[in-house]
């Protein structure tokens, strides 16, 4: 079950999986609701939350803690 985003906290990774696509994202900084400056961690792209949703959310929408395995 995906985290909401109100519970997304600066300074934690989270696996993000969207139409698609699945990235890994540091939580920079919140500017404001529900939007946050990330950061890809395999990139290391900088953008905002709201950016990666501009589309909506698909079937395939998980956002979790990741978990080091």
């Amino acid at each position: 079950m995906a985290i909401a985003l109100d519970n997304l906290r600066v300074g934690r990774v989270y696996s993000f999986s969207n139409m698609g696509e699945k990235r890994k994202l540091e939580i920079l900084a919140r500017l404001s609701g529900d939007n946050f400056k990330v950061k890809d961690m395999d990139t290391t792209e900088v953008y905002t939350i709201e950016e990666l949703l501009r589309w909506g959310k698909g079937k395939d929408y998980e956002l979790d803690e990741w978990m080091e395995e």
